[in-house]
């Protein structure tokens, strides 16, 4: 308790701020993309003076990244979130404060965006950026679900430019030892790079292997990729109807603009009607 006093004293948020932000994070886990924005948004604007200075920007920080995090995630098209990433990685990259250890992860975020906005030369620029700079820390044990996410975002932005051979090397080669949270996304990769290289039926049996249930923020994602496999297969009847359950799975938790589920429509345009 006293550590966390003095990190109070020091500008780090305090312990009944970093509450609100646990709950705007437990908000996220059951898919409830924008209450926990608000939730962290409310928070950016109560620590704010009447003139716009920060009172405490530790606090700032973490619940505007929170915000926009959680903005993301839901897929809402907001055109300022490229740009609230960037500002939110020029402050911690001013400082080695108590938030620089979360610049890798607003860094994939950014390059998260990117690949949304169909700028994935720009997203694997990012990423392989930021796999170099996880390279150099000290202690890399304590960065490898970071360094998970970067060589999957590094994935899929290769893979949105028709490169799919390094993705099928990235997601083969880190399977066998992720951790449970990170077997779901390598295997998304996996079936994508698969497809991508015309290998449909390998990518459908790859699909079929048990993975943990997805977090709301993956919804479909899975699913849309062997939907895809099996429309490449003129398996149409069974690619229609996994299409339908990956959207299903979108619209409970994702914004009907969210990129994914933009993906699942255009599919579901493409099979051939019953």
């Amino acid at each position: 308790m006293a550590t966390s006093w003095m990190a109070w004293a020091g500008g780090a948020p305090a312990p009944w701020h970093l509450a609100a932000l646990h709950e705007a994070y437990a908000l996220m886990d059951e898919g409830r993309f924008e209450d926990a924005e608000a939730r962290a948004r409310a928070l950016v604007s109560a620590r704010r003076s009447r003139t716009g200075r920060d009172r405490r920007p530790g606090t700032v920080w973490y619940a505007a990244y929170v915000a926009a995090l959680a903005a993301r995630a839901y897929g809402r098209q907001l055109p300022a979130l490229l740009v609230e990433f960037e500002a939110l990685i020029a402050e911690a990259e001013r400082t080695y404060d108590l938030h620089h250890g979360l610049l890798p992860l607003a860094r994939l975020n950014r390059a998260q965006v990117l690949i949304d906005e169909e700028r994935p030369g720009e997203a694997e620029a990012e990423a392989r950026d930021v796999l170099r700079a996880l390279a150099r820390r000290a202690h890399r044990a304590d960065d490898r679900q970071t360094e998970l996410s970067a060589l999957v975002c590094l994935g899929h932005a290769l893979c949105a430019q028709g490169r799919h051979e390094e993705p099928e090397s990235i997601a083969r080669a880190h399977l066998p030892r992720a951790a449970e949270d990170g077997v779901r996304p390598l295997r998304t990769l996996l079936v994508r790079s698969l497809s991508g290289l015309g290998r449909h039926e390998e990518a459908l049996a790859q699909s079929l292997k048990a993975v943990p249930e997805p977090p709301p923020h993956a919804a479909g994602h899975l699913e849309l990729h062997r939907a895809t496999a099996l429309h490449s297969l003129d398996r149409g009847d069974e690619a229609r109807a996994e299409a339908e359950r990956a959207l299903a799975s979108c619209e409970r938790y994702l914004h009907p603009a969210h990129p994914r589920a933009v993906a699942i429509r255009a599919l579901l345009s493409r099979i051939t009607p019953p």
